[in-house]
């Protein structure tokens, strides 16, 4: 069956990366794939930017490009942003059998145990893991390496198989772009314009977000 591809995140700010990452996922499994800020995410620090704000960069970055979505759901549901609470949504409104694949940075994938109910995600989505030189797997601690271990596959062919419960390492070249240092940049009066889409960057010019250095 076709999947479902899911990308969260803050995206605060989105930059080249994140369109790099959704276009490689996009390629490596054909379908469309549907960026999903959070709005209050409860395992890291606040954002900077505004739920609404960070939302309206995406769209503003994917901005005519067929491949790409912009989901909003986290921003209407009030409370924290829970991503089972997310996916519960999603299966509700696919079914049981529709596969559902879940985009995520290995950065954010090595802490997943650390998000709430998390052995349960596995009951609602595969995880695609974007993979990046520096960052190995290897280092994800004993009880996730434990529950992960007999689910990752080959293929992304194999994720359409199953609705839910499997993984995929997606390799990714090293990228220059982060969110963390974007800020930086900008806090410092940096120009930053290469590392942002071009309606991002005037976005947080406009706003005068992070403060601006663009």
């Amino acid at each position: 069956m076709r999947l479902t591809l899911v990308y969260g995140g803050t995206f605060d700010p989105p930059h080249n990366g994140h369109l790099a990452v959704a276009a490689a996922a996009a390629t490596a499994f054909g379908v469309p794939v549907a960026f999903l800020p959070s709005a209050d995410p409860p395992h890291r620090a606040p954002t900077e930017a505004a739920a609404e704000q960070r939302a309206d960069m995406v769209e503003a970055a994917i901005a005519g490009d067929i491949r790409f979505a912009c989901d909003r759901r986290e921003l209407r549901r009030g409370g924290p942003s829970y991503s089972l609470l997310t996916l519960r949504e999603l299966r509700a409104e696919l079914g049981p059998e529709r596969p559902i694949g879940w985009l995520i940075g290995v950065d954010a994938f090595l802490g997943l145990d650390r998000w709430h109910a998390w052995r349960e995600l596995f009951e609602l989505t595969h995880f695609i893991v974007v993979e990046r030189p520096g960052r190995p797997l290897e280092a994800m601690g004993a009880e996730l390496a434990s529950v992960c271990r007999p689910r990752w596959r080959d293929t992304p062919q194999a994720l359409t198989q199953a609705p839910h419960g499997l993984l995929y390492r997606l390799p990714m070249p090293l990228r220059p772009e982060s969110a963390t240092g974007i800020r930086d940049g900008l806090r410092a009066g940096h120009d930053m314009n290469a590392q942002l889409p071009a309606p991002v960057a005037a976005y947080i010019r406009r706003h005068g977000l992070y403060p601006s250095g663009v």
